[in-house]
């Protein structure tokens, strides 16, 4: 029942994007990413990754994610998880936000909670996560110069899972269909306009070459909302972004003695 009432508000929502009163800024995206989980013990691993984002598919800067963690398995179906990430946001888009044509700075510490399941030969993930954000301001005679730091709080909840296309598993040189859908949610002071902050959905392929390492190439839709009303109309202005997401994940034993 639940998720029957979470996709009716997503039709919904989404069903009104066109109205008169939002402002559409459409761009094509191409999200190049790297990510690994690096084993250390039976327990606890290592995260690395690193988010190349482009707009005009590859032609120039949409963002720039880099991201540090330490994973915890606390059971084979239960995984603790938080890390501290840098991101940029560059001038982009019809309605960019970024200031005065320059990058804007962004740190975040992450806490999650993951849980495996199965539904028949797919595999499923929940990824509860909590976001701490704090948001660069640029000074008035030198955007360039952060002045000051905002403090925003966001939850994320990531539904994912793999399909084998091979088989009932996925093996060593098989392909795999996979899929996420994940919504953002601002809370707590200074979320001004961003109470929906986003929502990412994405389907496609992938290949593993072995348990180790794998690539994914997907279609990827991205809405999100600006923190702030367009000046000039003083109307929300969301963005509507298609393109693909490249994914490479390589994971690293450094438990092995």
């Amino acid at each position: 029942m639940t998720l029957r009432y979470l996709l009716f508000f997503l039709l919904i929502s989404a069903g009104s994007f066109g109205q008169p009163y939002r402002i559409i800024d459409r761009n094509a995206i191409g999200w190049y990413v790297y990510n690994g989980d690096h084993k250390l013990s039976k327990r606890w691993e290592l995260h690395t990754e690193y988010q190349w984002r482009r707009v005009e598919l590859i032609q120039a800067w949409q963002q720039s994610l880099a991201r540090l963690g330490l994973n915890y398995k606390l059971t084979d179906q239960v995984k603790l998880a938080g890390g501290f990430t840098l991101f940029t946001t560059y001038p982009y888009g019809d309605y960019p936000v970024a200031d005065a044509g320059v990058p804007t700075l962004e740190s975040r510490t992450h806490e999650d909670i993951q849980l495996s399941a199965a539904a028949g030969i797919v595999k499923l993930s929940h990824r509860f996560r909590l976001e701490q954000r704090w948001l660069g301001t640029g000074a008035d005679t030198n955007p360039r110069h952060i002045e000051s730091w905002e403090y925003q709080n966001r939850a994320r909840y990531q539904l994912s899972g793999t399909i084998p296309l091979q088989g009932a598993t996925i093996d060593d040189g098989e392909w795999y269909a996979n899929f996420f859908d994940e919504v953002f949610i601002g809370f707590g002071r200074n979320v001004a306009q961003n109470v929906f902050n986003q929502n990412r959905i994405s389907g496609g392929l992938g290949y593993q070459f072995h348990d180790a390492f794998k690539i994914e190439l997907n279609y990827l839709n991205q809405i999100t909302q600006h923190p702030e009303l367009e000046p000039i109309t003083q109307k929300p202005v969301f963005e509507i972004n298609n393109g693909f997401r490249l994914n490479i994940k390589y994971d690293l034993d450094f438990s092995k003695k």
